[in-house]
């Protein structure tokens, strides 16, 4: 009884496990699973470099990732290996290029004041609620924009309705992929009981929906400028052939899941950290304030909030969204003491790295300025919010403009308070922040 419920607590939240295993095993320990399969955990940095970038060809994503998500999310960049994922990925980055990011820009800042006008309250608010929804709108504003002129109004609120059925279904979702990569010994009963099913049923009504966002794309001739624009413009270089309808449904449900909830979690931790710090929050207040008066120019304004930026990157390094990953390797391998056979299963824990005592100085405190001036060069080694390597996230320089608008949007308009010490954690495939309250009073200093 005492293993299964050691068992059970393990599932429900591993990371003060895994501290408690670092700190008894070391940096790196493995972990057998079954009769001949191994488990190698990891919160070295020069490991996470060989395994993510230095000999990434020997290691392909798990099939805990490629298995359990392409059942329900499709072949998208997350979920592929090999060839097909370098030609995707080949294909897709330039759409996601620097450049092509700052033409959303005003996209994503128009959804973003229109989320966050009318926070102010008295009462604390469940930030995560907030931010969950504003993310999510700001992919879907950025992917399918369409003109109040583009569309009756009756257009427009069946396209909301479809939306937010999309968003229910996402949620639905990626909650039972947890239920399903946490608990494998049930997997015969998600099955008989019909689970699975109702489950990939859902997946094909959202792949409908989006099926139909792209066919009424395709026979329109009005230009966007959003992001399905850009990558409907895309070409196989071999063959010159834009993506299928599939290829594209898979990309974008892609970008729906892994993009607005590890964006969402980021903002709730950020948010939370400015209002348990009062000081860093003015001064964030102050460069929000300075830059504005310098340029009226958006895109300029980011380049400029240094401190925000470093704000943001602090916060990820405690909470970063994407906490852990996994990889398998194809052929026999050699990391320093370890020898590592065909097929075992690896894990970085990213939380863990950007908690390592022997890379960072009292890991455990906020610390903006680690990310200013020469102290970045500490950090570069050890830091991977976005993962690291080929497979770094493709969609970073979004989510970076991304947060950069609401946080210094809040920081603007609101005073920002909190009651609470701490922030109790719900690690699923992302990091996931759990009842977060933080009161947004109007601000009245504002010149």
């Amino acid at each position: 009884m005492k293993f299964f419920w050691y068992a059970e607590a393990i599932r429900k939240n591993p990371i003060p496990y895994h501290n408690a295993f670092f700190e008894t095993y070391g940096d790196t320990f493995s972990v057998r699973l079954g009769k001949n399969k191994y488990l190698l955990l990891s919160r070295d940095k020069d490991f996470a470099q060989y395994i993510l970038q230095k000999n990434q060809k020997n290691y392909n994503k798990s099939k805990i990732q490629t298995q359990f998500l392409s059942k329900y999310l499709g072949n998208g960049l997350l979920t592929a290996n090999g060839a097909y994922w370098l030609k995707q990925r080949r294909l897709i980055q330039p759409a996601f290029h620097k450049e092509k990011m700052e033409q959303l820009v005003a996209l994503m800042n128009t959804t973003i004041v229109s989320e966050l006008d009318s926070l102010a309250s008295d009462a604390p608010l469940d930030v995560f609620s907030k931010m969950n929804q504003l993310a999510f709108n700001v992919v879907a504003t950025s992917l399918f924009h369409v003109s109040p002129s583009d569309t009756s109004s009756e257009e427009k609120q069946e396209r909301e309705l479809q939306l937010n059925r999309l968003q229910t279904i996402i949620q639905k979702v990626q909650e039972f992929l947890v239920k399903e990569v946490r608990l494998p010994h049930k997997g015969w009963w998600f099955r008989l009981s019909g689970q699975v099913d109702a489950h990939k049923k859902l997946s094909e009504e959202s792949r409908t929906i989006l099926g139909n966002f792209i066919e009424e794309r395709r026979n329109d001739t009005v230009e966007h400028g959003d992001l399905l624009d850009l990558l409907l413009a895309t070409r196989y270089e071999d063959t010159g052939e834009p993506m299928s309808t599939k290829q594209l449904i898979d990309e974008i449900t892609i970008l729906f899941v892994a993009g607005h909830e590890t964006t969402a979690n980021a903002l709730t931790f950020t948010t939370f950290l400015l209002a348990k710090h009062p000081e860093i929050c003015q001064k964030v207040f102050e460069e929000v304030c300075r830059v504005e008066s310098q340029t009226t120019n958006v895109v300029e304004r980011l380049k400029l909030l240094e401190y925000t930026r470093a704000c943001i990157d602090e916060a990820m390094r405690l909470y970063p969204p994407a906490w852990i990953t996994d990889r398998e390797n194809i052929e026999d391998d050699t990391i320093t003491n370890f020898h590592i056979k065909k097929d075992t299963l690896v894990g970085v824990s990213f939380y863990e790295i950007h908690r390592n005592p022997k890379y960072w100085d009292q890991p455990d405190v906020f610390d903006p300025t680690r990310f200013l001036g020469d102290n970045k060069k500490k950090t570069a080694g050890c830091y991977f919010p976005f993962g690291a390597g080929p497979r770094m996230c493709i969609g970073m320089g979004f989510a970076i403009y991304e947060m950069l608008l609401a946080t210094s949007y809040l920081v603007k308009k609101y005073t920002l308070s909190t009651a609470q010490d701490s922030i109790t954690l719900h690690p699923l495939i992302t990091l996931k922040p759990v009842d977060v309250k933080v009161i947004f009073s109007e601000r009245n200093d504002i010149s």
